[in-house]
C-alpha cells in the first residue's frame, strides 16, 4: 500500500453520512492537503435558524464528535429543547439537539452579520481542530426540490417529515442557475485528483454539479476524477439512493452509478460483491477498481481512502 506523496492535494465532493466517512478517511491520510466540497442543497431555514445538514455531518465527522451510531448529529446529545418545543405544539419533526443548536445559532448570527457560509464553516472547523479545508459548494442559496406527481416538496420535508415515503418523479435544484461557484476553489494548490465520495448521486452530488461552472472547472483540471459507488450489491448502505434510482428508472447497481457519472468520471471504485459488473462498467470507458467499500470502522475509512488515492495515482501515471 503506497502512502500519499507530500505534494498530493485532493478535492473530494461529499454529502451525507457515506460521504462524511470517506472524507474522514481521506483527512486522516492527507490532513491540510484535502479540500472537501460539500453539498448545500439540503440547507434550509427552520425555527429562525440557517441549518446546513450536510456541512454539519461532514464537520462533526472530521471533528471526531459525530454520533457514531447514526452518523449524523453529535455524540452524547440531549433533547430538552425538542421535548419542550413538542410540549408547546411546535414543529418538532426536524430534531435539533441541545448542543447542535449552538452550531445553528452561531452560523445564523454570523450570516446575519455579513459573514459568508464559507467563512462560518472555516470558523466551526477551526474550533473543532479540523486541518482539512471544508467548503460549501457555493455561498449562494441552492435548494433541492422533490417533484412527486403534482407536488413540489422541499427536500427536508421529503427526507425527514415524509421519511422519503412518496415517489420521486424528478429532482430540481432551485437557485442553482444563479449560484456562483465557491471562489476559493480557484485558489487551490496544484491538484492530483478529484474523489466523488459514496454520497447519494441525486441528492448530494448533483446539487454540487448543478452550480454553473462546476463541471467545467472539474474537467479543466485534467486530473483523474474517481467515483466511489454508494450502491453495494444492489442496495444503498444508508438513505434513499436505491429507491430514487428505481423511481427514476436508473439501474439500481454500481453500473447505474457509473452510468450516472459517465462523461465526468475516469474511474470508479466498487465493492467486492459487485465484481461481476466490472466488465460492463469498463465498457463505459471507466477504469474499475474492486475493493471492500463498506466502512464500519475508522480503519475501513482509511483503507478505502487509500484505495482511491492508489487508483488516482495509477490513472495519472497511465
Amino acid at each position: 500500500m503506497s502512502t500519499p506523496k507530500p505534494e498530493d492535494h485532493i478535492v473530494a465532493l461529499a454529502g451525507g453520512v457515506g460521504g462524511a466517512k470517506l472524507a474522514d478517511g481521506l483527512a486522516h491520510l492527507l490532513g491540510d492537503k484535502l479540500t472537501v466540497v460539500v453539498n448545500t442543497g439540503d440547507d434550509f431555514e427552520h425555527l429562525g435558524f440557517h441549518i446546513s445538514p450536510d456541512l454539519d455531518t461532514v464537520t462533526y465527522t472530521l471533528g471526531g464528535v459525530a454520533n457514531k451510531q447514526q452518523g449524523w448529529g453529535l455524540e452524547g446529545e440531549t433533547w430538552a429543547f425538542m421535548e419542550q418545543l413538542a410540549r408547546f405544539g411546535g414543529p418538532a419533526w426536524f430534531r435539533l439537539g441541545d448542543r447542535d443548536l449552538a452550531t445553528h445559532a452561531y452560523r445564523t448570527e454570523r450570516l446575519r452579520g455579513g459573514a459568508t457560509l464559507t467563512q462560518v464553516t472555516a470558523e466551526l472547523c477551526a474550533a473543532l481542530g479540523i486541518t482539512s479545508r471544508l467548503l460549501p459548494m457555493s455561498d449562494d442559496p441552492v435548494r433541492t426540490m422533490i417533484h412527486s406527481g403534482e407536488r413540489t416538496i422541499a427536500f427536508q420535508e421529503y427526507f425527514v417529515r415524509l421519511a422519503c415515503d412518496v415517489p420521486v418523479d424528478a429532482i430540481t435544484y432551485s437557485g442553482a442557475e444563479r449560484a456562483r461557484l465557491n471562489p476559493q476553489l480557484g485558489a487551490l494548490p496544484q491538484l492530483q485528483a478529484v474523489i466523488v465520495c459514496p454520497s447519494n448521486p441525486y441528492l448530494s452530488i448533483d446539487p454540487i454539479l448543478a452550480v454553473p461552472g462546476v463541471r467545467q472547472w472539474l474537467t479543466s483540471l485534467s486530473i483523474p476524477i474517481i467515483v466511489v459507488s454508494p450502491i453495494v450489491g444492489g442496495a444503498a448502505i444508508k438513505g434513499p439512493a436505491a429507491k430514487i434510482m428505481q423511481e427514476l428508472k436508473a439501474p439500481v447497481s454500481a453500473f447505474g452509478v457509473a452510468a450516472h457519472y459517465r462523461g465526468l468520471a475516469d474511474g470508479i471504485v466498487i465493492d467486492d460483491c459487485d465484481r461481476a459488473l466490472a466488465g460492463e462498467i469498463a465498457s463505459l470507458g471507466m477504469a474499475v477498481h474492486v475493493v471492500p467499500t463498506v466502512m464500519r470502522s475508522r480503519d475501513d475509512r482509511v483503507m478505502l481512502a487509500q484505495s482511491c488515492l492508489d487508483l488516482s495515482r495509477t490513472l495519472r501515471n497511465a
